[in-house]
């Protein structure tokens, strides 16, 4: 198939675009890098299947020809980029969304959304499941990225319902591995960056606030058998083992032999005291659970930020 891929030289759609690629598929990836690198391109670029757009998704779609399918992955998606960026990730949500749904109908393509956990907010249930509608505040500094994604998905089901357009979603946890920005304010990069330096890790409140970590090549896996499968309501993909961000400190500190210990920073507002999928729908409905254990996918994360 001939596929596009939005924001293609960010950290999950670079690992996509793999994945396609070793599926035999032709993938043409858009990106303005605001938040992506071509360093992730790096495996992509000599490929004989694969080309690169740099564009705007929220201005424009300037790639010729049909596309048979459409992943929209574009977003700046990290505490940092909501306070620095915060009308490029509005629009990519909103603008980017509806030229892509418009291109996805035109074409006669299926289209797949890549929404986030954060539609749940801080969530008064747990673990989360896609039926919950969130405790998300609206007008917040975080509110930027968690209503964009939810007026997208409010886009991409009204297309669904009013165009026929062959919609799915996916609603993406907390993920980690190679290709993470070092200085992304995600916990991870920034743990492994910390530690890696021989520096405090810094921890925000209590850190008993949890997170459920997927690693890349899991996620993706599932990704791109929702977007084959015939679900066309939201999906949750993540790992549902759930740890507190001091375990998370303490695991990364004895991992790298830092011995700079933790230092405690104030809990950023509207940070979601808890994280965890029910995966229930994924295992059922696409047959697809975590395959990557937790100490391997760390090993290789770190390994990557030595490398840089």
């Amino acid at each position: 198939m001939r596929i596009l891929v939005s924001g293609g030289a960010g950290f999950v759609p670079s690992h996509l675009c793999d994945l396609l690629l070793a599926r035999g598929h032709e993938v043409v990836a858009l990106d303005n890098f605001v938040t992506g690198h071509r360093r992730n391109l790096a495996t992509l670029e000599a490929h004989p299947g694969f080309s690169f757009v740099q564009a705007d998704v929220s201005r424009e779609l300037p790639v010729e020809g049909r596309f048979d399918r459409i992943y929209h992955m574009a977003s700046p998606a990290s505490p940092i980029d909501y306070v620095e960026l915060p009308f490029e990730t509005l629009y990519a949500g909103s603008d980017g969304t509806r030229l892509l749904l418009e291109r996805a109908r035109k074409d006669g393509a299926r289209f797949l959304l890549a929404s986030t956990s954060e539609v749940y907010g801080d969530p008064a249930i747990h673990p989360q499941v896609e039926d919950y509608w969130g405790n998300v505040n609206p007008i917040g500094v975080r509110s930027v990225y968690d209503e964009a994604k939810r007026y997208a998905e409010a886009l991409s089901m009204a297309f669904a319902r009013y165009h026929q357009v062959e919609v799915r979603i996916v609603r993406i946890f907390n993920t980690y591995g190679p290709r993470m920005r070092p200085n992304d304010g995600r916990v991870m990069p920034a743990f492994c960056s910390q530690a890696l330096r021989g520096e405090p890790l810094t921890v925000f409140g209590d850190g008993l606030q949890t997170r459920s970590f997927c690693y890349v090549s899991d996620l993706v896996e599932g990704i791109s058998r929702l977007m084959e499968s015939d679900l066309g309501t939201p999906c949750n993909v993540g790992n549902p083992h759930e740890m507190t961000m001091l375990q998370l400190a303490e695991y990364i500190n004895r991992f790298t032999g830092n011995t700079a210990g933790i230092v405690h920073r104030p809990l950023p507002k509207d940070d979601p005291t808890r994280r965890k999928p029910d995966i229930t729908l994924a295992r059922a409905r696409l047959g697809w659970e975590p395959q990557v254990d937790f100490e391997e996918g760390v090993s290789r994360t770190v390994a990557y930020f030595r490398s840089l």
